[in-house]
């Protein structure tokens, strides 16, 4: 361990004194260094990105330190300075993530699609998500053949050398095998693994830094989120077998379109998987010139992976739009093709009950199961935020589910939030279980897809409490149970939803009817001063 520190603090020092006598690390090119051996180079450009980060964040830190020393937490002079620091920072940190590439971009893609870290940084990042440079042919080439044999001849009638989407650790190219079957090819970028354990020690090393320095701010539940991960991603052989899991659980739903995996031709760096046509599923102009109404996309969107949640418990964690197409094939004029199943979650059963409990509670807005679910997590003294986290309401709202709180809601919730520090916040985060942590980041990608197709929030919260409520029901094998103990169990489910749902209506009418009651009242008082 000490001699691991000695030689992270040999890094640092080379790296920085590096910088010192560069003063534009943050637009060099993490490529550099060309007249250096090949075994010389990759350790150089270890220590040339890890030196950059470090120096980077060090900046942050100063950064944040000076800006508010002095002010008081509860000014609006220094809340106006933290979001100008944060801006600041997050674009700094941005242009890190650009010119190391690699596991930095993703590291910046994870962070963006955080609901819960400042809109600044989210905003700034998410411009990442079609950052990736890809690597030219001849690398790609190599890991093929180290692969898949050296005479790709042999399986490939052709094989396009562009690629048709590149990632931060792999990219895909379009090929035609012997068969004349039309194949999407990914292939791992070269010596990822090495670079992977010099890039997510440093940052561990920065995280635990920045915790000595803020103690406040603790940010290692991010870290090992992400490493976790994006370990899971490096291997394609995993990814190819969540493919067929999901291809299973989806097997007898028309919407879903899941790429076959060719296993003759994938390996740990390698995948092939059938080619599948179609729009990235926010691009709402394809969707109208297709005539596929995005409302309609948006309800089938939510329900897959409300069903992955609440039903399966087998959830995919990177449903970014690159990852979800609109294809115009299908019984029901569509269908959404899911790629990318690398990053998968299975959840613990334990959990995925409590969850479907939670969003019952969530929308009966039932306090006492909310205090004891949020025991169960481990956040019992967060738990009243768990409306306002998932619903977009408070605990004690009025509103109707789906509505925007009103003004005095707003205002009694923001004065509320002020007594919150980012130690609350840090220690929300580190108590949430796993399973909580990649759907929290999995639902916020689905809000934003969903916000830019134009539907409503309560077509999201119609969707999980429909099966939420599903996921309550005994799960039960149609081809070993009896058959009127499916049905009845389905029915059961279904009178359950209508139930909920009757509330739901009931409950939206009612408020419409307290607004035209407090309408009627303004204009009768206003006729009542006119006369």
């Amino acid at each position: 361990m000490r001699k691991a520190k000695t030689a992270l603090c040999l890094i640092t020092a080379t790296g920085l004194t590096f910088h010192a006598f560069n003063p534009n690390f943050l637009s060099s090119s993490s490529d550099s260094f060309p007249n250096f051996p090949e075994k010389l180079r990759a350790p150089i450009h270890g220590v040339n990105r890890s030196s950059r980060a470090i120096a980077t964040i060090a900046f942050t830190a100063v950064d944040y330190k000076f800006t508010l020393h002095g002010l008081s937490v509860d000014s609006d002079e220094y809340r106006q300075k933290l979001s100008e620091v944060h801006r600041r920072s997050a674009s700094r940190i941005r242009k890190l993530c650009e010119v190391n590439r690699g596991f930095y971009v993703k590291a910046g893609q994870f962070v963006a699609a955080l609901r819960q870290v400042p809109k600044e940084y989210s905003l700034t990042l998410s411009s990442l998500q079609d950052q990736a440079v890809p690597y030219h042919f001849k690398a790609i080439k190599e890991v093929l053949i180290l692969n898949l044999g050296p005479e790709l001849s042999d399986m490939f009638l052709s094989l396009d050398e562009h690629p048709i989407a590149a990632a931060s650790i792999a990219q895909v190219h379009r090929g035609v095998l012997k068969g004349h079957q039309e194949v999407a090819i990914k292939v791992q970028y070269p010596d990822l693994e090495q670079q992977m354990k010099m890039d997510t020690t440093t940052m561990y090393f920065l995280s635990k830094s920045l915790a000595w320095f803020f103690p406040e701010y603790r940010f290692e539940w991010l870290v090992s989120e992400f490493v976790q991960s994006i370990s899971l991603e490096l291997d394609f052989i995993q990814e190819a077998r969540n493919s067929e899991t999901t291809a299973n659980n989806f097997a007898n739903n028309k919407w879903v379109k899941v790429p076959r995996v060719f296993w003759d031709l994938t390996t740990h760096q390698v995948l092939t998987m059938e080619f599948c046509t179609g729009q990235k599923v926010d691009d709402v102009e394809y969707l109208k010139e297709r005539r596929i109404h995005p409302m309609k996309v948006a309800e089938v969107l939510l329900e897959v992976f409300a069903e992955m949640i609440f039903i399966h418990g087998f959830l995919h964690g990177d449903p970014h739009p690159g990852n979800i197409l609109v294809s115009p094939e299908g019984q029901n004029g569509f269908s959404l093709v899911i790629l990318d199943h690398g990053i998968y979650k299975k959840l613990d059963e334990g959990f995925r009950l409590d969850y479907c409990q939670l969003w019952k509670a969530l929308i009966l807005l039932d306090s006492k199961n909310l205090q004891r679910l949020g025991e169960r997590f481990g956040v019992a003294k967060y738990s009243r935020y768990f409306p306002v986290i998932f619903t977009g309401r408070t605990i004690d709202s009025k509103s109707a589910l789906g509505k925007a709180m009103s003004i005095e809601e707003r205002r009694n919730l923001k004065q509320e939030l002020k007594s919150l520090k980012m130690e609350d916040i840090s220690s929300f985060m580190e108590s949430l279980p796993s399973d909580f942590l990649t759907i929290l980041r999995t639902d916020g990608l689905l809000r934003s897809i969903v916000s830019k197709l134009g539907a409503p929030q309560r077509v999201r919260l119609l969707a999980y409490g429909k099966y939420a409520l599903y996921g309550l029901s005994p799960k039960l094998n149609p081809e070993s149970d009896f058959a009127l103990k499916v049905v009845f169990s389905r029915l059961k489910a279904n009178a359950s939803y209508y139930r909920l749902r009757l509330i739901l209506e009931v409950l939206q009418l009612l408020s419409w009817i307290s607004k035209v009651k407090l309408l009627l009242y303004t204009m009768y008082e206003n006729i009542r001063l006119c006369c």
